[in-house]
C-alpha cells in the first residue's frame, strides 16, 4: 500500500505556519510517543530551524516506560528540550511552562533589563492526531482550543493566552506533501494521524497482522483466541472473523468488520502498549 495524504487545508496550513514563524519567539513541537521519529515533519524542521524548540512527547500512556526511557535518553543526549506529557490530565503544566520560559530565558532577561515584561509566544506544531489542542486546553485549564480523536479537526490558526505570560498559537495538523519512507507513513496510519478514508483498510489490518507476527504474536494471539499464527494473512483475517461471529450468512465472512476490529484495538491498547518507532532504527539513521 502507498501511502499519499496532503490536501488542499494542508497546504495553506503550511503557508500560514510559515507566515506565523516570524510573529513567535518559540516552537512547542508535540510527538506522539508511539510514533516519535514518524511524526516528525521534514517541513516542520527547516522552517523552525532558527527558533529555540521544546518537544512534548505526548501520550506517554499510550506506550512502556521502559520503551520511552530510550526516548529520553536519545533527547538528552542530542541536546533537545523536551517534556514528557500526558496532555489529558493537565499535569504536565508546570512542567511545560518552566521549559518554555527556559528556552525564552535570554529574550525575557534582554526585556528585564529594559524594565518590561516580555509576553512569551509560542506556536504549536505537529502532525495530526498528536493532542495539540487537548494539550493547549489542559495549558489553558480551558476549553478554549477544539479538539477530536482523528485527524484534520484543527483547520485555522487559534491564539490562546495563559495567565503565566504565555501565549500560545495551535495550527492545524499537518503531514509532509510526500513521504520518502512508507514505513513512517504506516506508522502514521496505525496510530491514525491519516484519514482512514484515504486508506484501504484491509491493507492497513494485513500490516498490523504482519507487524504482531513479528513483534509481539502471543498477545495477538491471545486476543483473537488464536491457538497459532499463520503465516498467511486470510487465514489470519478468516480465523478472527469466526471467532468473533463476523458472518456474513453461514459461509461468508464480514471482512469490513475484521479491518476495523483489528484497527479500533490496536489504537485502543486492546493489543497492549506499542512503541512503533526507536532511536537508531534504520530509517531514523537516513
Amino acid at each position: 500500500m502507498h501511502i499519499q495524504w496532503f490536501p488542499g487545508h494542508m497546504t495553506k496550513a503550511m503557508r500560514m505556519m510559515q507566515e506565523s514563524i516570524k510573529q513567535v519567539d518559540c516552537v512547542i513541537y508535540v510527538l506522539d510517543a508511539r510514533a516519535i521519529e514518524s511524526c516528525m515533519n521534514p517541513k516542520f524542521d527547516e522552517m523552525i530551524k532558527n527558533k529555540p524548540v521544546l518537544y512534548v512527547i505526548n501520550k506517554q500512556d499510550l506506550v512502556e516506560y521502559k520503551d520511552l526511557q530510550k526516548w529520553q535518553k536519545y533527547f538528552v543526549e542530542t541536546n533537545k528540550q523536551f517534556v514528557v506529557a500526558d496532555s489529558l490530565s493537565g499535569k504536565q503544566k508546570d512542567a511545560v511552562i518552566d521549559k518554555l520560559k527556559q528556552i525564552n530565558r535570554a529574550l525575557l532577561e534582554k526585556y528585564l533589563n529594559k524594565g518590561a515584561i516580555k509576553t512569551i509566544r509560542a506556536m504549536v506544531v505537529g502532525v495530526p492526531n498528536t493532542g495539540k489542542s487537548t494539550l493547549i486546553n489542559s495549558l489553558s485549564k480551558q476549553k478554549k482550543a477544539i479538539t477530536g480523536n482523528r485527524p484534520g479537526v484543527t483547520r485555522g490558526k487559534q491564539w490562546v493566552s495563559l495567565s503565566e505570560g504565555i501565549e500560545l498559537l495551535d495550527t492545524p495538523g499537518t503531514l509532509p506533501p510526500a513521504f520518502d519512507d512508507q514505513l513512517r507513513a504506516m506508522h502514521l496510519a496505525f496510530i491514525g494521524s491519516i484519514k482512514d478514508d484515504i486508506l484501504y483498510l484491509d491493507e492497513l489490518t494485513i500490516e498490523i497482522i504482519k507487524y504482531f507476527r513479528h513483534y509481539n504474536p502471543t498477545v495477538f494471539m491471545e486476543r483473537y483466541k488464536m491457538t497459532s499464527f499463520s503465516d498467511d494473512n486470510i487465514e489470519v483475517l478468516d480465523l478472527i472473523a469466526k471467532n468473533r461471529g463476523f458472518l456474513l450468512g453461514k459461509n461468508n465472512y464480514d471482512y469490513d468488520r475484521v479491518y476495523r476490529a483489528v484497527i479500533d484495538d490496536f489504537r485502543k491498547q486492546k493489543l497492549g502498549k506499542i512503541m512503533l518507532d526507536f532511536p537508531g532504527d534504520k530509517k531514523n539513521e537516513e
